[in-house]
């Protein structure tokens, strides 16, 4: 029998190969609006929260106007820069169709917004191994547990059954707020060094090691 039946991913830096558009676009909108130039490191560490609270998270002391208004233009220019350019990572498709085939139930939770995911699953067709998503735009922001527990209730499988996978420690904090296992993948937004320190049950060095590792749990 399977120690997990609902596998739920994370899907930039995870899933898809967009930190490098994410870092771009934001970078060009807090140039825009006139914010105080952040990093690729700084902005790398606030990936995986909704927008709203990933400014929040950078511009603690801007007025919240501005704020918006930098969520706004980050928009533009990530669809910029991503329009029919959604790239998955070599080995995630592959993946996904493996774990669908052993029988897994795969689900979504990200920071992206609704409008933003849909497109990413109609660019890169792997929407239909994913029997249900939740978006930072229609629930609470990781690391808040909702997006979880929402999945959880929708798909109707317990917290000792799901696995959180993801790249970042608001990841691995939503799955610990949860009462959910965690793996990390450390060829993302954040270094296994930072992962590991919210207890991750393993870390991956590609998305493709997830099957055997699960497999070795039975």
């Amino acid at each position: 029998m399977k120690q997990f039946g609902l596998l739920v991913f994370d899907w930039d830096g995870t899933v898809a190969d967009s930190l490098h558009h994410i870092v771009w676009a934001m970078q060009a909108a807090i140039i825009e609006v006139g914010l105080p130039v952040r990093t690729r490191e700084q902005i790398l560490a606030i990936i995986g929260l909704g927008m709203h609270e990933a400014a929040l998270e950078l511009y603690p002391d801007a007025d919240s106007a501005t704020r918006r208004q930098m969520v706004q233009s980050y928009g533009q220019y990530y669809l910029q820069a991503t329009t029919g350019n959604t790239v998955l990572f070599a080995d995630a498709r592959a993946t996904l169709e493996r774990l669908q085939e052993q029988g897994y139930v795969l689900a979504v939770a990200t920071g992206k917004s609704r409008r933003g995911l849909d497109r990413a699953f109609a660019e890169t067709g792997v929407k239909h191994y994913f029997q249900a998503s939740r978006c930072a735009d229609e629930t609470v922001s990781k690391p808040h547990p909702q997006m979880l527990i929402e999945l959880m209730q929708t798909l109707d499988i317990p917290a000792e059954q799901t696995l959180m996978i993801g790249d970042s420690h608001y990841d691995l904090l939503m799955a610990t707020n949860a009462g959910v296992s965690s793996v990390a993948v450390n060829y993302g937004a954040q270094p296994a060094s930072r992962l590991l320190e919210y207890h991750p049950l393993t870390t991956l060095n590609r998305l493709g090691e997830l099957p055997l590792w699960l497999n070795n749990l039975s």
